[in-house]
């Protein structure tokens, strides 16, 4: 399992965010300090107060609407799935398309959205050939 921990500034709000974008809560591992979002059984998303936090780094939580630490790729089936999830994330108070898309053709479709502390995601469909060939297969695209 993958779990992506992500500092935020207010729990309530990032919880119904992920949520209305797919996400599930799960209330064994969520409290008034985290909230624990699972995508599928081998991914979660781990909402965490700047305080709690705070508890597993000695570093500055960064304000990731100015500053980018990472970008988090989400496979999607479908070009509609993409769409679909950016769509959701507008709708629930985040920003569609903060990247470029990314078109390679009717090998890959990316798009991108924040959510409302600023984190980017990346959601996005690979045809099969592009899995089977990998980056030449993109190049050639």
């Amino acid at each position: 399992m993958i779990f992506v921990n992500l500092p935020v500034t207010d729990l309530a709000r990032s919880s119904a965010f992920y949520e209305a974008i797919g996400g599930t809560k799960n209330p064994k591992f969520s409290n008034e300090q985290a909230s624990a979002v699972q995508f599928s059984d081998s991914i979660c998303v781990m909402l965490l107060t700047h305080d709690f936090y705070r508890n597993f780094t000695s570093k500055d939580v960064i304000d990731a609407h100015r500053t980018s630490g990472v970008l988090l790729a989400l496979s999607c089936d479908s070009k509609a799935e993409v769409d679909a999830m950016v769509d959701k994330a507008a709708a629930a108070g985040g920003k569609a398309d903060p990247g470029p898309k990314q078109e390679f053709g009717e090998m890959m479709y990316g798009r991108s959205f924040e959510d409302p502390d600023g984190h980017h995601w990346e959601p996005n469909w690979l045809s099969a050939d592009a899995v089977e060939g990998g980056a030449v297969a993109l190049e050639q695209a």
